[in-house]
């Protein structure tokens, strides 16, 4: 039987995370709106490059991007994460691998593994004997296990070894690589913890020090370890630098960044995310991650209305 609370906590997460993945997606050069951006940034007017460095500057005046907004890979993973939980209860990895394939969609833009992998879990593959040949033996590291993950912590909020257990699961299904694995239960572990701290904003410190003990010996929990002992006002961009932003679309790049973020600006979703953005990198993926931690303490009201209408509607089979 469907736990009703929990999987309403999931379903706020997920929230959190869609959103989060469409806006942070806009940011990689898809203002359409040129007469808009030429004004706001006094350019001369098209043609013009949308460089890294427009971007930058569109998310520094906070410049909101057209609607509508559609979602990518991220969203879509994590809507089978929630399916698979309304139906069992945990994470079933053989259901699980097969709602990926069947949803599979390449024009959610997948990374290169998922291309192959996934329509072959559709065909009935096997995940335990295909996941871990990814990478030549090695298993993937790519930050996938944790841009969609946040929706586990979410349900398993009451409960945190449920939470590592079943983040493991949710992680196994495509990255085997214990990179992956660390990055997906600290993800995880942050969006339940953000979950029980709700009325009684923590520390920024102190929050990612409760995520520590449950994170395995990684260059993710290292990466952890530096992101807590950052200075507290420290800039987006000088935190990025220093722990990574996504570039290398790996857990180790991506994480302890994103975890940082969403401890500065718990309270504050449109902060979080604007300042998520700001560092630019992986932006779709980092502020999927963030979004999917900061909705579970300031629930979905504390996600702008604009931005969830202006969010392509999420699939119906997503919500059994």
């Amino acid at each position: 039987m469907v736990n009703q609370e929990r999987i309403e906590r999931a379903r706020i997460s997920l929230q959190g995370l869609s959103v989060g993945d469409a806006f942070g997606d806009r940011f990689f050069l898809r203002f359409e709106d040129c007469d808009r951006i030429v004004a706001a940034l006094t350019l001369p007017g098209p043609p013009f490059d949308f460089t890294d460095d427009t971007m930058q500057r569109l998310a520094d005046i906070r410049c909101m991007p057209d609607a509508p907004w559609p979602y990518t890979d991220d969203t879509e993973m994590a809507m089978s994460i929630v399916a698979v939980l309304a139906q069992r209860d945990e994470i079933d990895e053989d259901l699980l691998a097969l709602s990926f394939g069947q949803h599979f969609n390449l024009a959610r833009k997948y990374g290169a593994a998922m291309t192959d992998l996934l329509p072959a879990y559709a065909k009935g593959a096997a995940w335990r004997i295909e996941a871990p040949k990814l990478f030549h033996g090695q298993g993937s590291c790519g930050n996938g296990s944790a841009m969609r993950v946040a929706p586990v912590g979410a349900y398993f909020a009451d409960d945190l070894e449920a939470t590592v257990a079943n983040a493991r699961r949710s992680s196994m299904v495509t990255h085997t690589h214990s990179e992956g694995i660390a990055g997906a239960i600290a993800v995880a572990i942050a969006a339940a913890q953000a979950w029980r701290t709700r009325g009684a904003l923590p520390e920024p410190a102190k929050f990612i020090e409760s995520v520590l003990p449950y994170v395995p010996a990684s260059d993710v929990r290292h990466g952890l370890e530096t992101a807590a002992a950052l200075e507290e006002d420290a800039p987006a961009d000088v935190a990025a630098d220093i722990l990574g932003n996504g570039d290398e679309i790996t857990a180790q790049d991506t994480v302890p960044f994103c975890i940082w973020c969403a401890a500065q600006f718990m309270d504050s979703y449109e902060e979080a995310l604007w300042q998520t953005v700001s560092a630019l990198g992986d932006r779709d993926t980092t502020c999927a991650i963030v979004g999917g931690i900061v909705a579970c303490y300031t629930g979905v009201e504390g996600i702008p209305a604009t931005w969830r209408a202006a969010r392509e509607p999420l699939a119906d089979w997503s919500q059994v």
